[in-house]
């Protein structure tokens, strides 16, 4: 059986070095408590963004792979 998945994980972005420059930017000069809340408050707001549970907890348990 072929497994289908709503989460694209192709590459996706145009120009992913620069949203990664963006990313890092984001993060200087914050402590890591700001840091981390930085990173919380952006993967709720993405998250918000594509609003598919399924797809949200397929990318939560993606994202957990060899984590343990």
């Amino acid at each position: 059986m072929i497994e289908t998945r709503k989460l694209n994980v192709q590459p996706a972005l145009n120009r992913p070095d620069d949203f990664y420059n963006a990313l890092v930017d984001m993060h200087r000069d914050l402590s890591e408590e700001q840091s981390q809340m930085a990173n919380a408050k952006l993967i709720l707001l993405l998250a918000n963004h594509i609003g598919d549970e399924e797809t949200l907890e397929e990318a939560l348990k993606i994202a957990a792979e060899g984590l343990n």
